[in-house]
């Protein structure tokens, strides 16, 4: 096995333009930024990531066998995202290699965003600001209104840790939801709920 350098060596593959963990990640650790170089990520993996121990991966490069042969002496994959789907997570046991992910860190934030969303959609609320905006009210009238959210069916596909949210957070409209899962989550919603089956 290669001997591991002072600091520890962090792969990171990010857009260039995403350099929010730059400064955290080299305080303690040198980093190798794979956006830096030209060459085609095998060969720069070849060339410079061999005493890689952690690698983070921002930008949802796919993590097969091939590519972990390339980094001997990795021990943890950080993502930033929730999915998993672009990892090889046997090629991962194999090696000894921790996959982390980031969970539900972001699903309070999606909930809110995603309920938002509706309630903008359905009222019309960006396309009202456009017509007052426009000044179109003086001469044609009234905006035609939106639909109310109160009372609508909403179907939730994947009631997990962010679909439960968003449920949660529709609950007080008064809202029927539907949902697709994978069993019945009774505990979780109102006597209003349907569920269908996956």
């Amino acid at each position: 096995m290669a001997e591991y350098s002072d600091p520890p060596v962090v792969l990171l593959y990010r857009p260039a333009t995403l350099d929010f963990m730059d400064e955290i990640l080299s305080r303690n650790f040198r980093v190798l930024h794979t956006h830096t170089s030209s060459d085609p990520i095998p060969i720069y993996l070849s060339g410079q990531a061999a005493l890689a121990r952690a690698f983070v991966n921002i930008c949802l490069l796919p993590v097969t066998d091939e590519l972990l042969s390339k980094l001997p002496s990795l021990q943890i994959i950080v993502l930033t995202s929730v999915g998993v789907d672009h990892i090889d997570f046997a090629a991962c046991k194999r090696r000894g290699i921790v996959v982390t992910n980031a969970g539900n860190a972001f699903s309070e934030d999606v909930a809110d965003t995603a309920v938002g969303l509706l309630i903008s959609v359905l009222r019309r609320i960006p396309a009202a600001d456009r017509y007052v905006r426009s000044g179109n009210w003086a001469k044609s009238g009234d905006f035609k209104l939106g639909s109310k959210v109160s009372g609508k069916r909403v179907g939730i596909v994947g009631l997990g840790s962010t679909g439960s949210l968003i449920a949660k957070r529709l609950k007080p409209f008064g809202c029927i939801i539907s949902y697709n899962s994978r069993n019945q989550k009774p505990d979780t919603l109102t006597s209003t709920t349907r569920t269908f089956s996956p």
